[in-house]
């Protein structure tokens, strides 16, 4: 096989790989937003608690369900590296991007002196999508590695 056809299919199998870790990491992101928007309005809005906290307890309840669904179905042809090291690398990104989120929300409430429900849920909006930027990259980066070749197990038949 020449180099350049080697190189072709190194790089469909790679963008392959991307497509599907996208569009896992897509539905399973999609799933936990709807997860986390409806917490935070419940909290915030039928509860009565503070907007911070609110978004506090919708981040660690959606990121725990997202963290399942990221090891078990977008990310699970990756390195396994124990439980423990992984849920806790898990959470401190979602710690990042959950200060993110924060940042966002008080700018818009406290910064900006917004108070309206739309306004708020634009701004948790808005925040989340930074923070999926950050979560995608340090996940594929730090949590879930790629198997290296000497972590490859023969295939059996």
């Amino acid at each position: 096989m020449s180099a350049l056809r080697r190189l072709r299919a190194e790089l469909r199998v790679t963008w392959r790989v991307l497509l599907r870790e996208i569009s896992r990491f897509g539905a399973v992101g999609f799933f936990n937003l709807g997860l986390d928007v409806a917490v935070f309005n419940l909290c915030s809005q039928v509860l009565g608690l503070g907007l911070l906290t609110s978004k506090v307890i919708a981040t660690v309840i959606s990121a725990t369900s997202a963290y399942f669904m990221h090891r078990h179905w977008s990310f699970s042809h990756r390195a396994r590296t124990g439980f423990r090291r992984e849920y806790v690398l898990f959470f401190f990104f979602n710690a990042i991007a959950l200060a993110v989120g924060l940042v966002v929300i008080a700018a818009a409430r406290y910064g900006l002196d917004q108070t309206g429900v739309l306004a708020l849920n634009l701004a948790n909006l808005f925040g989340i999508g930074l923070g999926t930027l950050i979560r995608f990259w340090s996940y594929k980066r730090w949590v879930f590695p790629a198997i290296t070749p000497d972590e490859l197990q023969p295939v059996r038949m």
